[in-house]
């Protein structure tokens, strides 16, 4: 295998590493939607601290490893539309993703606090905090995004 082969095997695995951290946010929000104790919240945030180490080594991955190709390969270049648009694509979902991480480490710490005092029971607070969190949008834009740069890096139209 030639050094080419092993950077687009890494390219695609941090990929697969990306978009399985982006489905465990997911499902992670949807868990979100009918959590109302603070101890269920804070499961809920143990399962998305492991998707937090994927999407970064998939983010980080999937950038360096896709212009390292880009680069590298002579049928590809950084100013074809297709990988102009997937680095953008690629920006605008990681920039999302890091906003609505921040918006929702309020109700996470919140809960934190009500466990801290001995507080396990609904929460009406913390219930209106996780359903009025911009998080929950920012993310599933992110999601369509990066659905958009996938089916770009497939297709690879103007390639």
């Amino acid at each position: 295998m030639k050094l080419d082969d092993w950077i687009l095997a890494l390219h695609l695995l941090s990929a697969f590493a990306l978009v399985g951290a982006m489905t465990m946010f997911s499902i992670g929000f949807v868990a979100l939607r009918s959590a109302d104790a603070p101890g269920r919240v804070l499961a809920v945030d143990s399962a998305m601290r492991v998707a937090r180490v994927a999407i970064a080594v998939g983010a980080v991955g999937t950038i360096l490893f896709g212009v390292w190709l880009a680069i590298s390969l002579d049928a590809y270049h950084l100013w074809d539309l297709w990988v102009i648009l997937a680095i953008a694509g690629w920006a605008v979902a990681t920039e999302l993703s890091r906003r609505s991480g921040v918006a929702l480490s309020e109700p996470f710490e919140h809960a934190r606090r009500l466990v801290a005092q001995g507080k396990d029971g609904p929460d009406p607070e913390l219930t209106a905090a996780l359903r009025l969190t911009p998080a929950r949008r920012l993310h599933w834009i992110a999601v369509a995004i990066i659905v958009l740069v996938l089916v770009d890096m497939i297709w690879k139209p103007g390639a």
